[in-house]
């Protein structure tokens, strides 16, 4: 049976341009740069002020004067060859004339080859047959960056069937794999942590000792060994002291990740700060970092291109379409350039009011004088939604006279001390790290000794927030660090 019904509903979407905008919030100044680029290339309309002003000619050519009451005449203009890619001739894009005295004012960077195209270099080294060779490359390709293969044999001979149309058994897969362990550096490969370090010892020298004594530990007593049961091996091997520290000495020299050296070396770690924080005579003064950001303006030949096809007396449909097109660049362009405006007010705003509610750290740089911080006290404070603080604070870079600090980690929750004083759970954390920092490694201390000793110094922190805040400062259990 058919019913007609009313409801009432109340709903809100954010529009596609206030999406854009949130994801232009978020984005790091380097990350910036190369979406005003990308945008710039996409949309002709759009021009690098900038750019513009330096390559202009003080000379100017009276032809090339624009008259404002000349009109354009829409039947000599070409569509198709304004909205073709080839406008530009080749003498404008070729250039003979540099000079030797010319300085190159581009940052080189520095080159190099990833890790895997190290170990397939190495490939080369290897005696390997035709059939070989494609099943070595895959399994390189199936290292990840730290070295170790973690795909089982299973899943890496399907993937040879399905995407290789290779038939392999475990076997031949295992005898190749062996192969590409003799790789260098020493420990590629491995499936474990176990296999890495003990790949990595047997290309040690055979004639020490204290080397097949270590190798013989991480082959048949790992469990022990990982555990630091210390009287276990001691016992199990009949071991002394002495030459239970020559064994964790030896294991010590090696390295748990071999992949991690060469992909770290291919990786451009550099950090561009999104603000500059300076302190001029006891006054904090905080600008934005606006590094290479190019002074975005309309075109004002898509403006004059537009003028004319308006006065033009009869559109045909091909003009129609034109006049259609150059409209909708023009207006993604100044949306743009008002979302990258906003961006900036919005930054603004923002890493003011967290420079004024943490101005006694900023003058100081002590972080004992860091307040306990949340992302509703700046929202409420600057009157925005906690959700665009978040967006802020969780990928950009304030330059301090103290350093690089990442505007996320001034964010924290607080508790209060004996005396009655909020304090900032970093000063709570720098505490603790310094306790277990001091502590005897012979006997290092558990969470309920750590929460005592807080307790000293006048901080009331239960032994569960102690192993909680432990954990976020990626410290183990007291057992893990124990040492000989």
């Amino acid at each position: 049976m058919l019913k007609q019904q009313l409801q009432i509903k109340l709903s809100q979407k954010l529009s596609p341009q206030q999406i854009q905008l949130m994801k232009l919030i978020q984005l790091s100044t380097l990350d910036l740069e190369q979406r005003i680029q990308s945008e710039i290339g996409e949309n002709p309309a759009l021009e690098n002020g900038k750019e513009l002003d330096e390559n202009e000619i003080e000379t100017t050519d009276p032809y090339d004067e624009y008259q404002n009451d000349q009109k354009i005449d829409t039947d000599d203009i070409d569509i198709d060859a304004y909205l073709s890619d080839d406008e530009i001739p080749n003498y404008r894009i070729q250039s003979n004339n540099q000079s030797a005295d010319d300085e190159n004012s581009e940052i080189p960077f520095s080159g190099g080859i990833s890790f895997h195209e190290y170990l397939e270099s190495q490939l080369q080294n290897l005696i390997l047959t035709t059939e070989e060779r494609p099943i070595a490359e895959f399994l390189i390709g199936s290292i990840d960056n730290s070295g170790y293969l973690r795909r089982s044999e299973e899943d890496i001979i399907d993937d040879l069937a399905f995407t290789q149309n290779i038939i392999v058994d475990k076997q031949e897969l295992k005898r190749i794999l062996k192969k590409i362990q003799s790789l260098d550096p020493p420990g590629v490969g491995a499936r474990t942590l176990q296999e890495c370090l003990s790949i990595q010892l047997s290309r040690k020298e055979k004639n020490r000792p204290e080397v097949e004594l270590t190798r013989k530990i991480i082959d048949s007593a790992f469990d022990e060994f990982s555990r630091k049961h210390y009287q276990k091996l001691q016992d199990r091997f009949n071991l002394t002291e002495e030459q239970l520290r020559g064994v964790f000495d030896e294991i010590a020299k090696l390295n748990p990740k071999p992949g991690g050296a060469i992909s770290d070396s291919s990786q451009n770690n550099h950090i561009v700060p999104d603000f500059i924080l300076t302190i001029e005579n006891g006054t904090l003064k905080v600008t934005l970092n606006r590094r290479n950001a190019p002074e975005l303006r309309i075109s004002k030949n898509y403006k004059e291109m537009l003028t004319g096809y308006a006065v033009a007396s009869d559109k045909n449909k091909s003009q129609q379409e034109a006049v259609l097109f150059i409209k909708q660049k023009l207006d993604a362009a100044k949306w743009f350039i008002d979302a990258i405006e906003q961006r900036h007010q919005t930054l603004y705003l923002t890493i003011n009011a967290i420079v004024d509610y943490q101005s006694a750290y900023f003058l100081t740089g002590d972080e004992q004088k860091l307040k306990p911080m949340i992302l509703m006290d700046i929202a409420d404070k600057i009157d925005m939604d906690i959700s665009t603080i978040s967006r802020v604070a969780n990928s950009k870079y304030i330059d301090t006279p103290y350093g690089v600090k990442l505007l996320k980690n001034l964010f924290s929750e607080g508790m209060k001390n004996e005396e009655g004083e909020d304090v900032s759970t970093i000063e709570i954390k720098n505490i603790l790290n310094k306790l277990i920092s001091n502590e005897n490694k012979k006997k290092p201390l558990a969470d309920q000794a750590l929460s005592a000793l807080l307790k000293e110094k006048g901080y009331t922190v239960a032994r569960r927030t102690v192993a909680k805040y432990r954990e976020q400062l990626d410290i183990p259990v007291a057992r893990l660090r124990k040492s000989i």
